[in-house]
């Protein structure tokens, strides 16, 4: 945005890579779970955000630095796609990180995107109907304990507004006794909120006790599994619903990224260049290890991420038009932290104010940043709304995508393309196909598949590109298995893996 207000558009051309096409306030979406606001709501479009940026809405698999190109993952077609760039800005963030930690990935749901948000109250929604019809007393409880792991702002802010909206609504659900209703924080620190002043962070926590909040200090979790949660300190906690809100780790694609790192965070200097490529690339957000011009590290807060974004901006132009870089000096404003129930806490400009108060400044102040005119009308309204009417009970159920679908081709048509990325194995429920390749300008057909044959499984197994095309003979019906669950079919069951280790042998021998 910062860009498109500086430079003109004959001086550059911008490209956004983003998985998606709308840019979310992360600070609102712990009301999403609730339903204080719509679930469109705290998200704006980035097409309107940024009408001259070139929005490409794929994964980022691949920096290359020394060669400046950004490779992202294919579209509707499996092909390479590559992104060259003369100046780049890093902004991934981080991811949520389960490494070590037992059944976290299959049973604790992190909280970071609107999907998560969406994810979780439909989760809980369902546990409280669930609870409501089930005679088992043991399993009841389960679906009525909510584990939160993460005693900072966002793990409380979460838990705050899950325990009031589970609270709120049990009332129609006749069957579920309220006081079987459990809420638990898990925090590995003495006291929640580290990055409050004490006070606050006292004040929050006896709120909280008082609502009904279990509060476990000094202890975190290790494992999960579908029925329980288990602490470190060996308590387990039946269970069927964990949140974890950590940790956090760089993705993937910047851990593998050649270049000076701190604490697992890409290194950047004042001007919030990446160290070894000054001018070139900028490091902004949670996924960037930065220092103020005092010396101060710069947390991972929003407030700090925006000024960020204005510097480098500042800095791109610089280096396009010639003229100084400006240093980064930003050391904050404040904290503000919702409890949920017209309660929050606030640290602004060294004042500390907590209570009804601070919860009038928080919702201001978030009103006020929230980018377009429409977005601040709307969460107003849900927010006048939600006084004057309880919180709905609707279920959104999304169909979840699954590794394994089933696809039908008319005769003639391709399946997929000599060149194209091995994405999918493909096994033939019905019909014939020819497999064809292109040699000297000329196409060759190596062989006919038919009913119960495999193909696909070379490029997989070789992680290369389609070495040849297949195409539909007859009407064709095929079951395809995405590259994700066939590595894990591969690994986990032996002789799957081995009929298509001797099936890609015996081709490659014929070929």
């Amino acid at each position: 945005m910062h860009l498109e207000k500086i430079l003109q558009l004959e001086e550059a051309s911008i490209c956004l890579v983003n998985q998606e096409n709308y840019w979310v306030y992360q600070p609102l979406l712990a009301e999403v779970v609730s339903g204080s606001i719509g679930l469109t709501d705290t998200v704006s479009p980035i097409r309107r955000l940024c009408p001259r940026t070139r929005l490409v809405m794929r994964e980022v698999e691949q920096i290359d630095l020394k060669n400046r190109v950004v490779t992202v993952s294919p579209g509707f077609r499996p092909r390479i796609t590559q992104i060259t760039y003369d100046y780049l800005v890093i902004a991934l963030g981080t991811i949520t990180n389960f490494y070590g930690m037992p059944g976290m990935l299959e049973h604790a749901r992190p909280f970071k995107t609107l999907a998560d948000a969406v994810s979780l109250r439909n989760h809980v929604i369902r546990a409280l109907e669930e609870a409501d019809f089930e005679s088992d007393p043991e399993l009841r409880r389960k679906l009525l304990t909510f584990v939160v792991a993460g005693g900072g702002l966002s793990g409380v802010e979460v838990i705050a507004e899950l325990n009031d909206f589970v609270r709120s609504v049990a009332r129609h659900y006749p069957h579920v006794p309220r006081n079987e209703i459990r809420c638990v924080l898990i925090h590995s620190r003495p006291r929640i909120l580290p990055e409050m002043v004490e006070g606050l962070a006292l004040f929050a926590e006896k709120l909280l006790t008082k609502r009904g909040v279990e509060i476990r200090l000094n202890d975190r979790l290790k494992a999960a599994t579908s029925e329980k949660a288990i602490l470190k300190s060996g308590t387990e906690i039946p269970t069927k619903t964990i949140v974890s809100t950590g940790p956090l780790a760089l993705a993937p694609v910047l851990q593998n990224l050649d270049c000076p790192k701190d604490q697992g965070r890409l290194l950047g200097n004042v001007h919030l260049e990446l160290q070894d490529y000054e001018g070139q690339v900028w490091v902004i957000g949670d996924c960037a290890s930065l220092k103020t011009v005092s010396g101060n590290s710069v947390p991972p807060t929003a407030q700090h991420a925006i000024r960020e974004a204005k510097t480098v901006a500042a800095n791109i132009t610089a280096a396009i038009r010639g003229g100084n870089r400006a240093a980064f000096a930003f050391e904050g404003l404040g904290k503000l932290g919702s409890l949920g129930h017209h309660s929050a806490i606030a640290e602004i400009f060294g004042i500390h104010v907590s209570g009804f108060l601070a919860w009038l400044i928080w919702r201001m102040i978030y009103l006020m940043k929230m980018p377009g005119f429409n977005r601040k009308v709307l969460i107003a309204t849900d927010w006048l709304m939600g006084l004057l009417f309880p919180p709905d009970l609707v279920q959104l159920k999304v169909t979840g995508t699954s590794g394994v679908a089933e696809q039908y081709f008319e005769p003639g048509e391709i399946v997929f393309n000599q060149g194209d990325l091995g994405d999918s194995v493909y096994v033939i429920q019905e019909g014939e196909c020819e497999v064809l390749r292109e040699k000297d300008g000329k196409q060759e057909q190596l062989a006919i598949l038919r009913t119960g044959e495999y193909f696909g499984e070379m490029a997989l197994l070789s992680d290369a590109s389609r070495n040849a095309t297949i195409r539909a003979r007859t009407a064709l019906r095929v079951l395809l298995i995405a590259k994700a669950d066939f590595n894990k079919l591969r690994s986990n069951v032996p002789a799957f893996g081995a009929v298509f280790a001797a099936l890609a042998q015996e081709r490659a021998e014929d070929r």
